[in-house]
C-alpha cells in the first residue's frame, strides 16, 4: 500500500469535485448545451460539494504528511 499514491489520488478527486462545483456555480444565469437558460443552481448541494472537496483535500494532505513521517522513520531505523 503506497500512502503517497492514495493521498495524491485523493487530492486529484478533491480538485475534480471542486471543478465540478465551480462549473455548476458559474453556469447560473448562462445557457446550457441545448441553448435553454440555466435559472437554478442548487446552492445547498454545491456548498456540500465544496465542503466535501475541502475535507478530502485536507485529509489527503495529512495522509501525505504521515507517509513522509513514516518514510523518515524507516530511513532512521535503517541508518
Amino acid at each position: 500500500m503506497d500512502l503517497s499514491a492514495i493521498a495524491l489520488q485523493g487530492l486529484q478527486q478533491a480538485e475534480a469535485q471542486l471543478d465540478r462545483a465551480a462549473v455548476n456555480l458559474a453556469s447560473f444565469g448562462g445557457s446550457s448545451v441545448n441553448g435553454a437558460g440555466v435559472d437554478t443552481v442548487d446552492l445547498s448541494a454545491e456548498a456540500v460539494a465544496l465542503t466535501s472537496a475541502q475535507t478530502r483535500a485536507e485529509f489527503s494532505i495529512k495522509t501525505l504528511k504521515t507517509a513522509d513521517e513514516i518514510q523518515k522513520t524507516a530511513i532512521d531505523l535503517i541508518a
